[in-house]
């Protein structure tokens, strides 16, 4: 059987949690997979295949920017033939669009879209006029045109159901993973910080999370706040939070094996890697009920109203404690890239059952 996976969409830094997926799949189903791949990749993303079969597609007009990016899919949208003729001369057996859009839109092969969340039917004020229009347009004709739909998570899978009446049985939840070699505990004490890796969106609620650290840092003075991700630079921080921007998986690892605990405030999730990652390394984890959260995170994190800066702030003096470090490792090696690439594999051969 051979499958394609479309990662024409993918934006190196910028897509968030759905980059790390669809580079770890494409890794697990190296080591893994049972069927032969084929990648297509973006000029700008040509390493993001790392050892499956690829082609970079030049057609893909691929953009860093917002305004380039809706561009480069609305033109692969509305005149996919080049693009559709280069995938099609692969002879492939089924196609997976990994990155939430159908892109381009195809007949055949019988296709799988993975469609990460609907942050947009949640918080469309989160998003620009254009990027909504967009999002309601591509991800309502993705979930039709797809035979089959992945999920990563139960509450991500219910929302689709139920947001585009889609029938159950086209909806299969897989959850991501952990890659246990890169992200382990390694002993070392723990030192007086606080961590919280997200790019400074809207939903990642970061104004609420430094009400929080104020008041944390009532009873703790000696402890501080290091932010990583994109977009901290632009605004000012409050007394005691550091920005580190972006950062490699390795100094990530080493924050997590480091840090008093993670705190993940989000207000929509339609996975959330960062506290399962910190699980693997043994911080202690204070974490929102928001979204598919509790549901990823299982017994093994302190949780709190995200939109409580007072109920945030108890719960990362709890979390601090340490007394869920066991759950949360034990949690983190339930769910491994292995698995999440296996699971992919099955819904491929359901592709053509």
């Amino acid at each position: 059987m051979r499958v394609g996976l479309s990662l024409l969409t993918l934006v190196p830094g910028v897509v968030g949690g759905s980059e790390t997926y669809a580079r770890e799949l494409a890794r697990a189903l190296a080591r893994v997979g049972e069927h032969e791949y084929l990648a297509f990749l973006p000029a700008i993303a040509a390493d993001a295949a790392d050892g499956l079969p690829s082609t970079v597609v030049e057609e893909y007009r691929a953009s860093s920017s917002l305004p380039g990016r809706l561009a480069a899919m609305a033109l692969a949208t509305s005149l996919p033939g080049g693009i559709r003729r280069r995938l099609a001369s692969e002879r492939l057996d089924a196609l997976h669009f990994p990155l939430s859009v159908m892109v381009p839109p195809v007949e055949t092969p019988p296709a799988v879209s993975t469609i990460h969340d609907l942050q947009h039917e949640y918080y469309p004020r989160f998003f620009s006029p254009a990027e909504l229009l967009y999002r309601r347009l591509v991800y309502g004709w993705t979930a039709r045109r797809s035979r089959l739909i992945v999920a990563i998570s139960d509450h991500a899978r219910h929302t689709l159901i139920e947001r585009y009446c889609l029938s159950p049985d086209r909806v299969r939840t897989i959850y991501l993973g952990v890659d246990g070699s890169r992200f382990y505990p390694d002993g070392r004490p723990r030192q007086p910080f606080l961590l919280y890796p997200a790019h400074r969106w809207p939903h990642k609620n970061h104004d609420r999370l430094f009400q929080a650290f104020a008041l944390v840092r009532r009873e703790r003075p000696e402890l501080s706040l290091v932010l990583t991700g994109r977009g901290h630079e632009r605004r000012p921080l409050p007394p005691g939070v550091e920005s580190r921007g972006r950062v490699s998986d390795e100094e990530l690892a080493d924050l997590y094996r480091s840090a008093a605990a993670l705190v993940f405030p989000s207000l929509y999730e339609g996975f959330g890697l960062p506290p399962l990652e910190a699980m693997a390394c043994g911080c202690p984890v204070a974490c929102s009920r928001a979204g598919s959260l509790p549901e990823v995170c299982g017994q093994a994190a302190e949780y709190f109203d995200p939109t409580s800066p007072e109920d945030m702030a108890q719960a990362i003096l709890r979390a601090i404690e340490g007394r869920l470090v066991e759950q949360g490792l034990a949690r983190a090696r339930e769910l491994t890239w292995e698995e999440c690439a296996r699971r992919h594999d099955q819904v491929y051969r359901d592709l053509l059952a």
